[in-house]
């Protein structure tokens, strides 16, 4: 069971932000505000973590600084606020599968700004540096495919549900759009992933700083819907459209809010204190499979052979990148390990030599 506890969390997690994905969906097309939406999901993933922060960290948890308030504060903006609220209106311009499949792009698009920043060395001599590479183009080229051809149209289920179709503007399959619409998307999407890679970067620095991880997240959520709610209220001061009721809203608020950034960030947290960050990353293409699937079952939405060709790509350049990554660190660990093994063994020789010298001089 302790072997199979991280694949089940990771599948769950990944099971949760596909659904996430289909609620996004249908709240724009329901008419809900983005900045609202991702302002209540944050403030209500706050509530939850923060009772669990106090007790699981209290007796380890640092005093808070204004160096880790500046942390959680760009945390908050770039992997909450920016990010989300970018990510939905990508969703609005395109689908739910389209967006899923560009978000694949995180890991190659973290790789090149960590060369830039000189985090990570490019190393093209080298078997793993090619390899990130090509898997980095991989994953660029996936995302054209996807954007500029469509091809054969491909129909998973004999009759699907459409979701959208009660909604004020009906449904907005990527099929029924021009190629403008899509590049929009597209950009909508690329610039969110820009700003959950740098916000990956900054996170790293972060756990160095306030290393209690469930408080830094809590706090992080807290000040991405704080960032959330003044955005909204600047872009739309009319509060009747905060009003919630027994509808879709509710339920992606709650989804959002306890089950995608609550209970999902900490078992993910989980998994990768067990297995490692590479271990969690691995699951990321699940959610573009699951994603595909619903939407073109709820949502309506039709699959094309390019938008096929194109995921498959982009997963195909994200494992590659991850084998890269996954090679470099076990050759690290491998030296580290030989290091270590050497140096105790020369400590070893050391004290048989002081021995024997010890002993010859009372002899």
């Amino acid at each position: 069971m302790e072997k199979v506890k991280p694949v089940l969390c990771m599948a769950f997690v990944q099971v949760v932000l596909a659904g996430i994905n289909i609620l996004y969906k249908l709240v724009v097309n329901d008419g809900m505000d983005m900045w609202i939406m991702i302002a209540y999901r944050y403030i209500l993933a706050a509530a939850f973590l923060g009772p669990l922060a106090f007790f699981i960290e209290r007796k380890k948890r640092p005093s808070l600084t204004w160096e880790i308030m500046f942390h959680a504060f760009i945390s908050g903006l770039l992997g909450g606020a920016l990010a989300q609220n970018l990510y939905i209106a990508s969703i609005k311009k395109t689908s739910a599968t389209f967006a899923s499949a560009v978000t694949n792009l995180v890991p190659a698009m973290t790789f090149i700004l960590a060369v830039i920043f000189r985090l990570e060395k490019l190393g093209i001599k080298t078997v793993t540096g090619r390899a990130k590479i090509i898997g980095t183009l991989l994953g660029i080229g996936g995302a054209m495919l996807l954007t500029f051809y469509k091809g054969v149209e491909i129909n998973i289920w004999p009759k699907s549900i459409n979701l959208l179709k009660n909604h004020h503007d009906g449904s907005h399959s990527v099929s029924h759009q021009d190629q403008g619409e899509l590049v929009k998307g597209l950009l909508l999407a690329l610039a969110s992933c820009i700003c959950y890679s740098i916000w990956m970067i900054v996170q790293a620095k972060a756990s160095k700083v306030f290393p209690c991880q469930y408080s830094f997240t809590a706090l992080m959520c807290l000040m991405a819907g704080v960032q959330s709610a003044v955005f909204a209220v600047a872009m739309d001061s009319d509060w009747v459209h905060w009003k919630m009721g027994l509808d879709v809203r509710l339920l992606a608020v709650v989804y959002s809010g306890i089950l995608a950034s609550g209970l999902s960030v900490s078992l993910m947290a989980w998994c990768i204190r067990k297995k490692g960050p590479l271990y969690a990353s691995v699951f990321n293409p699940l959610t573009l499979v699951i994603v595909a699937l619903l939407g073109s079952l709820l949502l309506d939405e039709k699959l094309h052979l390019g938008s096929v060709l194109g995921a498959v790509l982009i997963v195909l350049g994200l494992y590659i990148v991850l084998w890269g990554m996954g090679r470099e660190t076990a050759k690290v660990t491998e030296i580290t390990q030989e290091s270590v093994h050497s140096d105790h063994h020369a400590s070893i020789e050391i004290t048989q030599e002081s021995s024997d010298a010890s002993s010859e001089a009372k002899q």
